[in-house]
């Protein structure tokens, strides 16, 4: 009877260990990042092998090559993305400041600060014209600056509160969520004029979108717990599967096909794109407390998504109303790989 018992829980475990592999993604290591404060959006600049990471009032920098810290970029109030821009430069959006850094690769040091809109979002580099977009929350509006002089040429109006945005070059349009009016808008690169407004029903409340500019298809990250499958062409919802919920961020990978929408409750969803009208789950990722924001390397493959140990909320909090306080030095990345490398 003991060695039956020792036999079912040795099926048991093998069982567990083979669920908690099911899926495309493993775990391949941590990167400690420690400090204090929380974090918003992180980007992979693939030319220099680096991984910026918003924390707090500054940006890490890491290493992707050695997976450590190396740097780090200052005087950023309230970052919320650090990016790539022209050779030699890094942009970042600073929340609290109304303005965007424009940054010295190699030194980390300021070169000079940009006014945008209100409280400047999301950022993202348009390589055909070099101009570095910021997506301003408060202001309702995105600033087009172009990078290597580092002048404003536009300010667009939005009609909304701007999150995350993606470029298709060559269909000459911008692509951005507008989180409170439930509707994508598609900006036209060489007027800097909105030209459509999307709605994304079934969706609510987005916030995470990428693109695959080979299907011309949208992935849109939506707080109702949904990832959408919209044509990019002209707006219409094709496809949808369930995700977590407080999603932040969403990636598509072109080299596999996989779609990805972290979030706050510490899953991540990878779908991936059958067709242009299929989108299929193949796996719901444990990652992290919080750990709603991400970063794709499509050179490698590999994912990196910020956590942190939580301690209870304050004694003083109103029943429901307090939240979890991080532990102090206890951020890191999580990254995890294709088959696990």
């Amino acid at each position: 009877m003991r060695r039956m018992l020792v036999l079912i829980a040795l099926t048991g475990s093998a069982a567990l260990a083979l669920q908690a592999q099911d899926g495309p993604y493993r775990p391949v290591k941590e990167i400690q990042i420690g400090g204090e404060g929380g974090w918003d959006y992180l980007s992979v600049d693939g030319g220099a092998k680096r991984l910026y990471v918003s924390h707090a009032t500054k940006a890490d920098v890491v290493d992707l090559s050695t997976d450590t810290v190396v740097g780090e970029i200052t005087d950023t109030p309230g970052i919320h993305g650090a990016i790539a821009a022209t050779p030699g430069r890094v942009f970042t959006s600073n929340g609290r400041g109304n303005n965007a850094s424009i940054v010295d690769a190699k030194t980390l040091q300021t070169i000079s600060k940009v006014e945008t809109g209100g409280n400047p979002d999301f950022i993202l580099f348009e390589p055909k014209e070099k101009a570095v977009y910021t997506f301003n929350g408060r202001g309702g509006s995105s600033t087009v600056i172009d990078a290597s002089s580092g002048k404003v040429v536009a300010t667009i109006s939005l009609g909304g509160k701007p999150e995350a945005a993606v470029v298709d070059v060559a269909a000459g349009r911008v692509y951005v969520n507008l989180e409170d009016k439930n509707s994508v808008a598609v900006i036209d690169l060489a007027t800097h004029a909105v030209v459509a407004n999307w709605p994304i029903a079934p969706g609510e409340e987005a916030s995470g979108l990428a693109i695959d500019t080979k299907t011309h298809r949208l992935f849109i990250g939506a707080s109702n717990k949904l990832m959408l499958m919209m044509d990019s062409t002209n707006g219409k919802i094709v496809a949808q599967v369930p995700i977590g919920s407080g999603v932040d961020s969403t990636w598509f990978d072109p080299g596999t096909g996989y779609a990805f929408s972290s979030c706050g409750d510490g899953t991540t969803t990878i779908a991936h794109e059958d067709s242009p009208t299929k989108l299929t789950v193949v796996q719901t990722l444990k990652t992290g407390p919080g750990a709603r924001t991400m970063a794709l390397d499509p050179a490698t493959h590999r994912l990196y998504l910020p956590t942190a140990q939580y301690g209870p909320p304050p004694a003083n909090a109103a029943p429901g109303r307090g939240r979890a306080t991080m532990v102090p030095n206890t951020m890191k990345i999580l990254v995890y790989g294709l088959n696990g490398k």
